[in-house]
């Protein structure tokens, strides 16, 4: 296929984005690329907005444990059973609030690549935490981040109250070391497996010792419970901490490897790596001392990048899909919390990753079963009709909707037994307009270039026109386009 300008910039925003909004379909076609990428970049310079969706019943417990006398007591002696209680069902909800917090940054800012890197790095450090106040605290420093130094974001993470919980860091000390926050480090965080041994792990483990948080999610580090002997990581020996190890790890030329292989695959093309480029990359990135910003500027203003081979080359994640339509469409949605029985449903709910190791990615996001949902969901948010969704046993990772679905709560807007309706409020007429001045014996041609980012007809035109609704020019606009975004071929970017 022809590879344009307005091509180039639609897979720009797909990688370094969550796909074009509306408005700015009209802008692809006169920019060029590098320009496109410089705007990108600007708008993701600013310092993000700290989310803060926690109740204030929650807040209230927590404000009565600032002092610090008071947070030691109860560290010692724990929380009560009901508050415990009071907390986690607190946070469920606030969790929610969350996820559809940062799933409206995604659809909304101009920030597209700052967000998008943070759902990388979001799945990188997967890590799941009930606790509202730890969940925020660690989005924060992903998102505060995630352009700037991985030395940093790694220190940041490392010590964060959610990840260190999630994995028992709380529980590592001297004489009863608990490897199992140093292992996930090297083996998912920086270096990758096979790059270390078993004793590095030990070691390491010993160095990590005392690394704890306060009831508030601040970093503690007890140095009663740290072992203060001398270890010896990765060729290196001294009376080291966690931070001296973690120094060692980004002194690894195959950390910078590591990272950015994974990167490589995300934002470039996940079946068919380049390691002659991905080399080159690491060796760039390594030397700029992990600057974040500097290999994805190596990444998006390349020519390879704009190669035939990578555009429609990766399966979105639901995230990408469902942030992707609702930046495509301009919509305000009633039901919104159902987006995250869409999330759970397609299997990507953000804040609950299925384990440490993060989404598997790729072809891992389809099966028959979401496929079929995925293609759907557009139709959905067209018409009034229902659909039906079955809720899986593990309830927790189902963020409590299990009771909502079952109770019928009217923030659920379920209007059938089993059934719900997507009700969207599509602003087409706002979306048309970007096509204005296009005849009507080109406009299929144009829409398809806009919605999908496969060949030119690699979806059977024929069969799409058949539900079509030529009666207006709009009714066509609209059709055309929901019929396109329920094909195979629009779960492609």
């Amino acid at each position: 296929m022809a590879v344009t300008n307005q091509l180039k910039n639609q897979h720009l925003f797909c990688r370094a984005g969550f796909g074009v909004a509306a408005e700015n379909l009209k802008d692809l076609a006169g920019v060029s690329p590098k320009k496109m990428y410089a705007a990108l970049e600007k708008a993701s310079n600013k310092k993000p907005e700290y989310f803060d969706v926690a109740d204030n019943s929650i807040k209230g417990i927590f404000m009565g444990i600032s002092d610090a006398v008071k947070m030691e007591e109860m560290r010692k002696n724990g929380l009560d059973n009901n508050v415990k209680r009071q907390i986690r069902q607190q946070s469920r909800e606030d969790l929610k609030s969350l996820n559809l917090k940062w799933l409206n940054e995604m659809i909304n800012t101009d920030a597209q690549l700052r967000e998008k890197m943070a759902l990388f790095w979001h799945g990188h450090f997967a890590c799941r935490d009930i606790n509202i106040f730890f969940q925020q605290l660690m989005l924060d420093d992903i998102r505060s981040n995630a352009l700037g130094n991985f030395g940093d974001l790694l220190k940041a993470v490392s010590k964060s109250a959610s990840m260190l919980g999630f994995l028992n860091n709380q529980q590592n000390k001297k004489q009863h070391p608990n490897e199992n926050f140093a292992r996930e480090v090297m083996e998912l965080f920086t270096m990758g497996r096979g790059n270390y041994t078993e004793n590095d792990i030990k070691e390491a483990a010993r160095a990590f010792t005392g690394w704890s948080f306060n009831l508030k999610g601040e970093f503690v580090f007890r140095k009663f419970q740290h072992d203060n002997g001398k270890k010896t990581v990765l060729g290196k020996t001294g009376n080291f901490d966690g931070d001296d190890v973690l120094n060692i790890l980004l002194e690894q030329k195959q950390t910078a490897k590591y990272i950015t292989r994974k990167i490589y695959k995300f934002f470039v093309n996940e079946n068919d790596v380049d390691q002659t480029k991905v080399d080159w990359l690491a060796d760039r990135f390594y030397q700029s001392n992990y600057n974040i910003t500097n290999l994805m500027n190596d990444i998006f203003t390349s020519d390879w990048f704009y190669d035939e081979k990578n555009i429609g080359a990766n399966i979105k994640s639901p995230i990408e899909l469902l942030v992707g339509i609702r930046r495509l469409l301009p919509m305000e949605i009633e039901t919104a919390q159902l987006q995250l029985l869409f999330q759970r449903a397609l299997g990507q709910v953000l804040f609950y990753p299925p384990n440490v190791a993060g989404w598997p990615g790729g072809k891992n996001w389809i099966d028959s079963s979401s496929l079929m949902l995925r293609m759907r969901i557009p139709q959905l948010i067209k018409d009034d009709d229902t659909f039906q969704l079955s809720v899986k046993s593990d309830d927790d990772q189902q963020m409590g909707m299990k009771e909502n679905i079952a109770n019928k709560n009217p923030g659920m807007n379920a209007i059938a037994k089993n059934g719900f309706q997507v009700r969207a409020n599509v602003d087409w007429n706002k979306y048309a307009q970007q096509f204005d001045g296009v005849s009507r014996e080109h406009l299929y041609d144009v829409i398809e270039s806009v919605v999908l980012q496969t060949k030119p007809g690699s979806v059977n035109e024929s069969a799409v026109k058949t539900v079509i609704d030529s009666s207006s020019r709009e009714n066509y606009i609209k059709t055309t386009t929901i019929a396109l975004m329920s094909t195979p071929e629009f779960q492609l970017c």
